[in-house]
C-alpha cells in the first residue's frame, strides 16, 4: 500500500470502504424526501403556515448549494476518511437537533447542520469511486452508488406516509439518528484514504461569491412558485445571484487555486454529459413534483397511497442501477442513454394525457415504466462524463456536476410547478367561462377546479416531454471516453515502441553493412 497522503492504495480493502460510504448516502439521500409528506403534520404540531414550514425544505437545498461547491478543496485539504466521519457526524447532528427541537426555528438549525454534512457526501462519493477502481469498473461502482442516489429518494414518500399516518413525525429522525450513528463507529475502524491530499489555499473571496451566487439564484428559484416570478424577493435575488455568478467564474479563471476548475468544460464529453445530466434532472423533478400534486390534490388519496404509486419507480431504479453500470462496463454510455431517454420521452408525453377518472394502476406503471428509463440512462451519461478527466481534475468534475444538479432540481421543481399553476388558472377561468359556471355552485367550481389542475399538469409534463426529446437528441453525439491518463500511458507506450522498432532496425541494417 503507497502512502494514504502522497498517493493513490494500490491494495485498499475496497468493498468495506466503498460500503460503509454507500450505507451513509443512502441514508442522507433517503432523509431528503421523507420530510415532505411529513410537512402538514408538521406544519400543524408546530403551528405554521405552509410558507414558513417550506423553509424545512428550501434551506436544506440552499446549504447543499453552498457546500457542494467547495468540496473540491475539501477533498483536496482533508483525507477520505476525515471528511467523510466529519460530514456523517454533521448529518447525524443535524437529525439528532431535527427529532428533538422544540420549535420550529431549532429544527430549521437541525436541518442546516444536516445539509451541511449530506452536501459531501455525494461529490465525496464519486471521487472515490474514480480513485479505486479502474476505468473499465466504474460503471458497475457508479450503478450501486445509484441505488443510493435513486431508491433512497424514491422509497422516501411511501415510508413517511406510512409513519405520519401512525405515528408522530419525529420518529422519522429517530429511525435514521441509529443508522446515522454505526454507521460513524464503523467507518472509524474501516475507512482509509483513497486520495491525495495537499494545503492548498482556501479562497476566501471565491467562496463568499460562490455563496452568494448559488444561495441567490437557488432561493430565487426556490420562491418563485409561492411568491410570483415577480416578485421583488425573486428579483433581488436573481440579480444578485447572477452578478456573484458571473464574478465567481471570472475569479476561478484568474486564481492559482480555485474553488471550481471551469476549464474542466474543455472536455467535449463532459461538457456534452453535464448538459445532458442538467436538462434529465429537470425532466425527473417533474414527476417527482406533479404526480404527488395529481394523485392527493386532484385524485384525493392519502399521501401514503400516494408514496406507494412512487415505490414502484424506485424499486426499479434500485434493481437496475447495478445492471446498468454492468451494461455501461461493457457497451458504453451512448446506446444506453438514447434508450432510456427514448423511454422517459413517451412515457413522460402519455403522463402528459392523465384524465380525472384515470385509474390508479395505469398511473403507477406509466410512472414505473419512466422511471425504468431513468435508471438506464442517469448513471452512464454521469460516468461517461467524469470518464474523460484527468484523475486529478476528478473532484472538480464531481463538484461542478453536483452542483449543477442541485441548481437544475431548483429550477425544475420552481418553473414546472409555476407552469402547471398559471396553466391550471387559466384553464380554470375559460372551463368555468365555457360552462357558464356560477362561483355559488361549490360543487360545479370544485369539478372545473379539478379539471383545470389535471391540464396545467399535462401542460407540464408537456413541457417536460421536450426536455427529454432535447436530452435525447443530445444523447446521440456520446461516445466512448478513456481517461487522459490512458491517453498519455498509450502515447508514451506507442513512443517507446516505435523507438524500439526504430532501434532495431538500425541495428540490423548495420549488421547487414
Amino acid at each position: 500500500m503507497s502512502n494514504t497522503r502522497t498517493g493513490t492504495p494500490n491494495a485498499l480493502p475496497v468493498a468495506p470502504i466503498f460500503g460503509v460510504m454507500i450505507a451513509g448516502a443512502f441514508i442522507a439521500f433517503l432523509n431528503q424526501t421523507l420530510i415532505n409528506i411529513a410537512l402538514p403534520q408538521m406544519m400543524d404540531h408546530l403551528h405554521i403556515t405552509a410558507t414558513t414550514g417550506d423553509w424545512l425544505t428550501t434551506i436544506y437545498m440552499l446549504v447543499n448549494g453552498v457546500v457542494i461547491p467547495i468540496t473540491a478543496f475539501l477533498m483536496e485539504r482533508f483525507t477520505t476518511r476525515q471528511l467523510y466521519i466529519t460530514s456523517m457526524s454533521l448529518f447525524a447532528l443535524g437529525t439528532l437537533v431535527c427529532a428533538i427541537g422544540p420549535s420550529f426555528s431549532v429544527i430549521l438549525v437541525g436541518r442546516v447542520i444536516q445539509a451541511g454534512g449530506a452536501g459531501i457526501l455525494m461529490p465525496l462519493l464519486t471521487n472515490v469511486i474514480f480513485t479505486l477502481f479502474p476505468p473499465e469498473r466504474r460503471g458497475g461502482a457508479m450503478g450501486i452508488l445509484g441505488i443510493a442516489l435513486n431508491f433512497a429518494p424514491a422509497i422516501g414518500p411511501t415510508l413517511s406516509g406510512w409513519i405520519v399516518e401512525h405515528h408522530s413525525w419525529r420518529l422519522l429522525f429517530f429511525i435514521i439518528l441509529p443508522i446515522a450513528i454505526v454507521d460513524i463507529i464503523v467507518s472509524i475502524f474501516v475507512l482509509k484514504n483513497v486520495t491525495e491530499t495537499k494545503r492548498p489555499k482556501l479562497d476566501s473571496f471565491g467562496v463568499a461569491l460562490s455563496t452568494i451566487g448559488f444561495g441567490g439564484i437557488l432561493y430565487g428559484f426556490s420562491v418563485a412558485g409561492s411568491n410570483g416570478w415577480g416578485s421583488i424577493d425573486v428579483i433581488v435575488s436573481f440579480i444578485v445571484g447572477g452578478v456573484s455568478l458571473i464574478f465567481f467564474v471570472w475569479r476561478q479563471l484568474v486564481v492559482d487555486h480555485p474553488i471550481l476548475e471551469f476549464r474542466i468544460f474543455r472536455y467535449p464529453m463532459f461538457t456534452l454529459t453535464t448538459l445532458i445530466n442538467v436538462i434529465v434532472t429537470m425532466a425527473l423533478y417533474a414527476g417527482m413534483i406533479l404526480m404527488p400534486l395529481y394523485m392527493q390534490d386532484v385524485r384525493g388519496f392519502s399521501p401514503l397511497l400516494s408514496g406507494l404509486m412512487l415505490l414502484p419507480g424506485g424499486v426499479v431504479m434500485g434493481v437496475m442501477s447495478p445492471i446498468t453500470g454492468k451494461l455501461y462496463d461493457r457497451f458504453g454510455a451512448r446506446w444506453l442513454a438514447a434508450f432510456g431517454l427514448a423511454v422517459t420521452a413517451v412515457t413522460t408525453y402519455f403522463l402528459a394525457r392523465l384524465q380525472m377518472d384515470t385509474t390508479y394502476l395505469h398511473t403507477t406503471i406509466i410512472y414505473t415504466i419512466r422511471m425504468f428509463g431513468m435508471s438506464i440512462l442517469m448513471m452512464p451519461i454521469m460516468t461517461a462524463g467524469l470518464n474523460q478527466l484527468p484523475l486529478h481534475l476528478n473532484r472538480y468534475g464531481t463538484a461542478l456536476l453536483n452542483t449543477l444538479r442541485m441548481v437544475s432540481g431548483a429550477v425544475g421543481m420552481a418553473f414546472l410547478v409555476t407552469l402547471m399553476s398559471n396553466r391550471a388558472t387559466v384553464h380554470i377561468k375559460d372551463l368555468m367561462a365555457q360552462g357558464h359556471v356560477s362561483p355559488a355552485d361549490k360543487a360545479k367550481v370544485a369539478l372545473v377546479t379539478g379539471q383545470g389542475t389535471v391540464m396545467g399538469i399535462n401542460d407540464a409534463f408537456l413541457v417536460a416531454t421536450g426536455f427529454a426529446v432535447a436530452a435525447f437528441i443530445l444523447s446521440l453525439f456520446i461516445r466512448r471516453t478513456t481517461p487522459m491518463e490512458d491517453i498519455i500511458t498509450n502515447r508514451r507506450k506507442n513512443k517507446k515502441q516505435r523507438d524500439k522498432a526504430g532501434s532495431n532496425r538500425a541495428g540490423q541494417l548495420a549488421l547487414e553493412d
